[in-house]
């Protein structure tokens, strides 16, 4: 390992120096960290870059993508050259790209910022490939077309219509309660949480007034729409009939699902069907937005402004929402429209339990990725 991205504090950033590692500081957290360094009398900034991690098209827009870093960096009291260099030449050297870009000189490509304000990073004009593309921060490049193939456009592979029933968690006949294993967004926990939730008409029902609801995993890629679901807690609509859904889910990217009805989980779901990716909301029974991610249901080769009206019409769909929340070990993690679901089910450290895809190996799809070991989602 050369490099990391995942450090949050100064003293964080200084261990992980001393190990060798190149840092890559995100604007989560880079003002504290900056400072914090400054303080501690860092001089040798060589070892340093800035980077964006999964900022969204909408706020790109409205902050900015790598000039935002570097205003932050500058703000939090680092010389402009130096946090320039962390943007320009620092990732070049770390990537070994130094033959061909990183710098303006002979022979090296260069994309080309020009100032009015080099406090504030305020940028004039944009040249690229030797043509001024910008002014100011509004594009005036020609828009390239991108002839994407088929299998890039077309990976919700759904080959039926979901529905309810793919969502419903039966009960043990006779049982008017059951255990459930019960998660949360960001659970970093060893074990999972359990609780005795009703059971209706041979099917456990979720606990609004627990601030329980229902999540699911729906394989895109099989054709099958094989469906792992269990409950989590503090996340998702308490509104009835309700449901949100995305193709864009780390690591796997399949599509996840969280909703106050399974009805309104398989109409959302049958939404990216249709749509190919991106999101859709389903409020109240009806399908209230769709934001189209056609390309590897992650991106879109749309315009950014057509993309961002998109996602504005979710967000005000959004609103009139009840969103539960509970409070877990993530600090990104806020009540509201529940965006971050996206980053919610990494199997990656520091995960143990969490819901995947169906498989062989773990048929209800709920797995300690740590020891992969398996447990039932009701019993």
């Amino acid at each position: 390992m050369a490099s990391d991205h995942e450090a949050w504090t100064a003293e964080e950033v200084r261990d992980k120096l001393r190990r060798g590692l190149f840092m890559e500081l995100r604007p989560h957290s880079l003002k504290e960290m900056v400072e914090g360094l400054l303080a501690d009398g860092q001089q040798d900034w060589s070892q340093f870059a800035l980077c964006t991690d999964d900022r969204s098209c909408s706020d790109t827009m409205k902050l900015g993508a790598t000039d935002h870093n570097v205003r932050l960096a500058i703000e939090a009291g680092l010389a402009p050259e130096i946090a320039i260099q962390l943007v320009t030449i620092n990732p070049a050297r770390h990537m070994r790209l130094t033959p061909w870009v990183g710098a303006i000189a002979p022979g090296r490509f260069a994309d080309l910022v020009l100032l009015d304000d080099v406090a504030s990073l305020s940028i004039a004009q944009v040249w690229a490939d030797g043509q001024q593309v910008s002014e100011g921060k509004t594009y005036s490049g020609p828009l390239p077309k991108i002839a994407r193939p088929g299998w890039a456009t077309g990976t919700v592979n759904i080959q039926r219509e979901m529905l309810a029933e793919d969502f419903a968690i039966a009960a043990e006949p006779g049982r008017a309660t059951m255990s459930a294993a019960i998660l949360r967004p960001f659970h970093w926990a060893d074990e999972f949480i359990t609780m005795e939730l009703p059971v209706v008409d041979g099917l456990v029902q979720r606990d609004a007034g627990r601030n329980v609801t229902k999540f699911a995993i729906v394989d895109r890629f099989s054709g099958e729409g094989l469906t792992s679901k269990m409950f989590w807690l503090g996340t998702g609509p308490k509104t009835p009939e309700t449901a949100l859904a995305c193709s864009m889910g780390h690591d796997k990217h399949n599509i996840w699902v969280v909703g106050s009805s399974d009805a309104a989980m398989a109409k959302a779901v049958n939404a990216l069907r249709e749509t190919q990716g991106g999101w859709a909301l389903v409020r109240e029974g009806r399908l209230a937005a769709t934001v189209g991610y056609e390309v590897g249901g992650l991106m879109t080769c749309r315009p950014p402004a057509e993309l961002d009206a998109e996602m504005q019409a979710l967000y005000a769909a959004a609103e009139g929402i009840e969103w539960m929340y509970e409070p877990t070990f993530s600090p990104r993690w806020w009540p509201g429209f529940p965006e971050r679901l996206a980053f919610a089910t990494l199997t990656c450290a520091p995960r143990r339990w969490v819901l995947v895809a169906p498989s062989p190996l773990a048929p209800e799809g709920f797995v300690n990725v740590a020891t992969g070991e398996t447990h039932p989602i009701v019993w």
